[in-house]
């Protein structure tokens, strides 16, 4: 394929010379003459393991060039890779200037042009941004219509500075935000090459994954030194703890609780998340992030309220009231709160859960649930059949199996209020249905 690269920094020349190595022919582009002119003499304008030396060889089989003219590049290519910084601003946003300015220039060459073109925005930019700014812009330069007369993709890369020539190569997926399914089918055909994945969604949903795998990457650094400081200031070595934390693949280091949903709860997460910020209260460590966890989860049982107020029905139905599927465990349970704070409120609400039965319960459970929730379940209905039945709003606080056929329950006069993913999509709920994350 003919690409043009728009941008020759980490990005843009790690993605030019790679995929020139794979046979392509790449037209790097930048306004920095500078870097134009260390490209056209083989050499790497930024310092990469292993990049000088690729750059050398792709530049001398002719498969990698350099231009100052965007117009020429574009014009003698069948994609446009944009690969510009978009630096903060001083309030947080994005510093969209440098790929605003690289979309007029492509829609300029674009309005010179008959030929089908996709522009590939491989940049770091917020959701809504392409749709919202660059789409327009590249229609009103070029004059043609996006998703019929050009494509336009999201490419976004994951590309560590100092291993980024292996990172491309060994990518765990390849990840593509298709307008259409012609614009991701161009895109895809660059990276026939990988061995890798190829994951083709909405360009919103890649370009989210963009930010939500750097925020993780950010937040496992923090949590790591703040585990760290607690664990030097109790004579303990926070290196060895984490070592051995990170060797248990099915729960610490897997994707084991990252799914969006409900709050946790439970007897053994808020407890020692609290018997954690006790010890570093008396050790004189600030741990911000760790300090904010019970907080942002009580943030989302309060958001599950805010879905119910927001209906403006006074009949609710909870299915669930243990803590997690699976468990008669009801010791802080989200769904716990959620009904006390809508009992308080006048709301009518019923509950069921199947593992949840008083004739059941044994032990320190048992026990807990007569001293302290009495008034819970009394509210408990005997079957789905009935809660359903008795309920304008049905509340899913549980992933358990036999809520899944709730959905083809619900009639149109109801609303599905599902916190915990039983459903995907709203299919024939459409308003009717839902979702605290989605």
């Amino acid at each position: 394929m003919r690409i043009s690269v728009f941008g020759l920094g980490y990005v843009g020349c790690v993605t030019a010379a790679c995929l020139a190595s794979e046979g392509h022919t790449l037209i790097g582009v930048d306004v920095n003459p500078q870097k134009v002119e260390l490209v056209v003499a083989g050499q790497s304008p930024v310092e990469e393991p292993g990049l000088d030396l690729l750059i050398k060889e792709v530049v001398k089989s002719g498969r990698f060039k350099a231009t100052l003219d965007s117009q020429a590049a574009v014009r003698n290519s069948d994609v446009s890779l944009i690969c510009v910084g978009t630096p903060s601003n001083s309030n947080g946003s994005p510093n969209l200037q440098y790929i605003e300015n690289v979309c007029s220039e492509i829609g300029n060459a674009l309005a010179t042009m008959q030929d089908y073109h996709v522009v590939v925005i491989r940049s770091t930019v917020l959701p809504g941004s392409v749709e919202e700014k660059l789409i327009p812009l590249l229609e009103h330069h070029s004059g043609r219509r996006a998703g019929t007369d050009f494509g336009v993709c999201a490419n976004p890369e994951f590309l560590r500075e100092g291993c980024a020539i292996n990172d491309y190569v060994h990518p765990s997926f390849v990840l593509i935000g298709e307008l259409d399914q012609r614009s991701g089918d161009t895109a895809q055909a660059m990276y026939k090459s990988l061995s890798a994945p190829v994951i083709r969604t909405t360009i919103q949903n890649a370009q989210m994954v963009k930010y939500a795998s750097n925020a993780f990457h950010a937040l496992k650094v923090t949590f790591a030194n703040e585990i760290g400081n607690l664990c030097k200031a109790q004579g303990i070595n926070g290196q060895q703890v984490m070592e051995i934390f990170g060797q248990d693949h099915h729960l610490n280091i897997s994707t084991a609780y990252l799914k969006p949903g409900f709050a946790f709860g439970g007897s053994c997460l808020p407890k020692d998340l609290r018997a954690l910020m006790y010890r570093a209260k008396e050790r004189d460590e600030e741990c911000v992030v760790l300090r904010s966890v019970l907080a942002s989860n009580q943030k989302q049982i309060e958001l599950a309220i805010k879905l119910v107020e927001r209906t403006g029905k006074k009949k609710i139905g909870i299915l669930g009231l243990s803590f997690k599927a699976g468990t008669d465990d009801v010791r802080e349970s989200p769904a716990i709160i959620l009904a006390e704070t809508l009992l308080g409120r006048g709301y009518h609400v019923r509950i069921f859960d199947e593992t949840v039965q008083l004739s059941r319960l044994v032990g320190a459970n048992k026990s807990y649930v007569e001293k302290e929730l009495p008034h819970i379940i009394s509210q408990m209905c005997p079957s789905v059949e009935q809660l359903v039945a008795q309920s304008e709003v049905l509340v899913v606080t549980s992933s358990s199996k036999s809520f899944h056929r709730v959905r083809e329950m619900v009639q149109s006069n109801q609303i599905l209020i599902d916190l915990v993913g039983i459903q995907n999509s709203a299919n024939h709920l459409e308003a009717a249905y839902q979702g605290i994350c989605w």
